[in-house]
């Protein structure tokens, strides 16, 4: 199940139809030009970066991703990782991203 953040980071591609890519995303349908920025599966890493296909699977289909980006290709999402990092930063003065974004009671571990 896909849970979104309510101040979804995306790059210039995504930002000009966001709410094409999010049903795309929803719908599950392929395409090889979306990338999304989700918390972490394993709680000692900050950020994932997943291929939306791979979402497709078994195993996604049965957790919760807490997406908080979206970007048009894998070089957007890791600058979009080192952005979302540097307001978590800035903001908290450290890097704790599951409390800056606030899933950290709804995601499984």
């Amino acid at each position: 199940m896909v849970k979104w953040c309510d101040k979804l980071y995306m790059d210039d591609k995504i930002k000009k139809k966001p709410q094409k890519w999010r049903k795309r995303l929803e719908q599950e349908k392929l395409s090889y030009e979306l990338y999304c920025i989700a918390l972490a599966s394993n709680h000692k890493n900050l950020l994932d970066i997943i291929d939306c296909n791979e979402l497709l699977f078994r195993y996604y289909k049965k957790r919760d991703i807490c997406v908080v980006g979206l970007a048009g290709s894998r070089e957007s999402a890791i600058l979009l990782v080192q952005n979302i990092i540097e307001d978590v930063y800035r903001e908290t003065g450290g890097v704790n991203v599951r409390a800056y974004f606030k899933f950290e009671e709804s995601v499984e571990g």
